[in-house]
């Protein structure tokens, strides 16, 4: 413990980081010493604290609580809402996660983490009630919507509800006029990326369903 400006403080004797509770240093300090006191019943991976340990289950359970107030996209860590926004800012992200298997990046490291189950074929994201597995956690969390009903997207112009944010995306388009889906043979325009897909089988001739 030492002293500084009249107050009591706790410093960490490896980075000199202070502290003003001998908790917050001892909790501090398994950044260093890698001690990883809180396991994870679901997969076993273990977390230096139990506020890790709570974001990482998120993945297993597919509990999505940061959305997008633009596109209305969810994400299970703050961090990713973060990099996901500078999609709508046209800011251009910084992506120092790299994957050493095939070189793509990534400008979070739990993307990184979720894009190797490619690589692996490892699917630890779960549904409890048909069983079926996923490598990614946020299609878990689509894909339980289809057993419970839920719809948790609303348009605030005509009430109508979605399953999935990019539905109510396109949806909204219906009351703004906008058709962003260009044919560039003809230059007619659609609301709907699938609208456009099955005009385009007029000219390669096509069948749009099979």
């Amino acid at each position: 413990m030492s002293e500084k400006a009249g107050k009591s403080t706790y410093d960490c004797d490896i980075c000199g980081k202070s502290f003003s509770v001998g908790s917050r240093l001892t909790k501090h300090k398994r950044i260093h010493t890698r001690e990883r006191h809180y396991p994870c019943d679901i997969c076993g991976k273990s977390f230096p604290q139990g506020s890790n340990l709570t974001r990482h289950k998120r993945i297993h359970i597919g509990e999505e609580p940061y959305r997008c107030e633009i596109c209305g996209k969810s994400f299970s860590a703050g961090s990713n809402l973060t990099a996901h926004k500078r999609i709508h800012t046209g800011e251009k992200p910084e992506k120092p996660y790299q994957c050493d298997i095939c070189g793509k990046s990534f400008s979070v490291g739990s993307s990184l983490t979720t894009h190797k189950f490619i690589h692996t074929g490892e699917k630890p994201y779960h549904c409890d009630i048909c069983d079926k597995l996923f490598s990614d956690g946020s299609n878990l969390t689509r894909h339980k919507r289809i057993h419970t009903g839920e719809k948790p997207y609303h348009c605030d112009i005509c009430g109508k509800s979605f399953s999935e944010g990019i539905s109510l995306t396109t949806h909204k388009l219906i009351h703004t006029g906008v058709k962003p889906y260009h044919c560039d043979i003809y230059g007619k325009s659609f609301s709907d990326g699938s609208n456009l897909a099955s005009h385009k089988c007029i000219h390669t001739g096509e069948e749009p369903y099979h």
